[in-house]
């Protein structure tokens, strides 16, 4: 029995560490930088070059002459006064209206004095 126990716990081991699966890790992409190259002192500055010459200038040319002043034109004619249009005809005298009718007479009567109660 001594070895039966001891026996078992190998075994279970054994059957544990097979059923046991190996995972690795996916590899780690690293991007390294570029080295930046650092620019040195600057140089001398350079001698300034001859200035350039002036050109001639240039002649000057003829003005042409000036043109003659135009004639004037003759003035028109004055126009005709138109005639005076006609007088119009004098309009009808109108009718005379009727007579007026004589109103009614109203006779107003003093009043009657109050009684005494």
């Amino acid at each position: 029995m001594k070895y039966s126990i001891a026996l078992s716990i190998v075994a279970t081991a054994l059957v544990l560490s097979a059923c046991q699966r190996e995972v690795s890790a996916p590899p780690t992409v690293v991007n390294v930088p570029t080295p930046v190259a650092v620019p040195g002192p600057a140089g001398a500055t350079g001698a300034t070059g001859n200035t350039g010459s002036t050109g001639a200038t240039g002649t000057m040319g003829n003005t042409g002459s000036t043109g003659g002043t135009g004639a004037t034109g003759a003035t028109g004619d004055t126009g005709y006064t138109g005639s005076t249009g006609a007088t119009g005809a004098t309009g009808d005298t109108g009718s005379t209206g009727q007579r007026g009718k004589t109103g009614d007479t109203l006779v107003i009567m003093p009043a009657a004095p109050a009684s005494s109660r």
